[in-house]
């Protein structure tokens, strides 16, 4: 999926950060008690915390780069080194042109003043005059919707209320660069689709956007490229789709993390279920081990079994989640009429899935094996997964192939 608007690859650069580093100092005292004791003991209690370690990022003009990460991972924070908000540690920022920036919520106005007042406020930090600010103010108030509250203190603001007017300014400003940090999850879906279309507008006029975000289809819908933040680091700056692909991978790699940690916890309690082993993988066929699916790609799931089902009318079932736990696909020997023999200490299968059309995104696949009369006797949940690379030619949560023909 590529975005709706052409960004030229020799375009100057408008932003570069230069080996940034960012350290931050976290204390460790849970209460003045604490501190007052650290003191007199003469006790440091606290320890530097690296949210940026020697990342060294470019962003064109007129392209929409992504930020994306885990929670913890420095998107922000490289978000507000960049914006001016925050000093690196070390490194260097370099930006040209007027900079808007969306950050966390609230950002930029005075609670005691009124949404008009911030308005003039905000407008005046980016570098308008009053009458400039004139000039577009009631196009920011009808954006917000806040005709009714304009004249109101934004502390008695509701958290909707306070991004609207915040994204009316900044998208009204006449900015080159607009920061964008998660806003655009916040407020209700027809507000969410009026801000994307304003964001659609900006890229057309050849605005230049820095994203952060966790929506992974925002990612690939808008941007031209992303950068992938890990621990502080940079683990990989270029096309989207390998971004989000690579953030996907990490991600599932903590997850089996913390379900090899809780089956370790586990470990001496006694399992209620069969005592079943359940192992599986998938791959595409003709591909190569791991490398991603595409449009009308064939899909095999292979799955062995430990233990001993004497069922004669057992089941083996599959059921194929998308990122978001939705059941995209299921399914079960008994659906086709096929039935499976018992078996003692192990015994393998594969279920084969031709002409597949997933949508973008990661895939997870959970195992089943039921006895006759239904009842689970063994579930490995997220059993294995696969990545999809949809055709740039469609989007949306499933792929096909189509023409277009004039007909009139």
């Amino acid at each position: 999926m590529s975005p709706l608007h052409e960004a030229s690859d020799d375009a100057p650069i408008v932003i570069k950060a230069d080996r940034v580093t960012k350290h931050f100092m976290l204390r460790r005292d849970n209460s003045l008690k604490d501190r007052l004791l650290s003191f007199r003991a003469g006790r440091q209690n606290r320890e530097e915390f690296t949210a940026l370690d020697d990342v060294s990022v470019e962003v064109k003009a007129g392209h929409t780069v992504a930020l994306i990460g885990h929670n913890g991972s420095g998107k922000s924070t490289m978000l507000k080194v960049i914006g001016g908000i925050l000093d690196p540690s070390s490194g260097m920022i370099s930006s040209r042109g007027r900079i808007a920036a969306l950050l966390e919520l609230g950002a930029g106005f005075h609670p005691d003043l009124s949404g008009r007042d911030n308005v003039f406020l905000n407008a005046s930090l980016l570098g308008m005059s009053r009458a400039e600010t004139d000039a577009v103010f009631n196009d920011i108030v009808a954006f917000a919707e806040l005709e009714d509250f304009i004249d109101t203190q934004v502390k008695f603001y509701s958290s909707g209320m306070y991004v609207r007017l915040a994204f009316a300014v900044a998208i009204h400003t006449d900015p080159d660069i607009l920061l964008v940090d998660e806003v655009l999850a916040v407020g209700d879906e027809a507000f969410q689709r009026k801000c994307m279309d304003a964001i659609r507008r900006f890229q057309a006029a050849g605005g230049t956007i820095l994203l952060v975000t966790h929506n992974l289809g925002q990612v690939l819908e808008l941007s031209d490229s992303a950068v992938l933040l890990h621990h502080g680091k940079l683990v990989y700056q270029g096309d989207p789709r390998e971004a989000v692909t690579r953030f996907r991978d990490l991600l599932e790699e903590r997850r089996v993390e913390h379900e090899q940690a809780v089956a370790g916890l586990r470990a001496d309690t006694s399992d209620s279920q069969a005592p079943i082993e359940i192992r599986a993988r998938c791959f595409a066929r003709h591909r190569e081990a791991r490398e991603p699916l595409t449009l009308g790609d064939t899909l095999c799931v292979e799955i062995e079994l430990e233990g001993n089902v004497r069922d004669v009318d057992w089941m083996l079932s599959i059921q194929i989640d998308n990122p978001m736990g939705l059941r995209v696909f299921g399914a079960a020997n008994d659906l086709i009429d096929l039935p499976l023999s018992p078996f003692s200490d192990t015994a393998s299968f594969r279920f084969t899935i031709e002409n597949t059309c997933f949508g973008e995104g990661k895939y997870f696949v959970n195992v089943s094996v039921l006895d006759g009369g239904g009842q689970h006797l063994k579930d490995a949940v997220q059993a294995a997964s696969f990545n999809v690379i949809s055709p740039r030619t469609s989007r949306g949560a499933i792929s096909m192939k189509y023409s277009l023909d004039r007909i009139a």
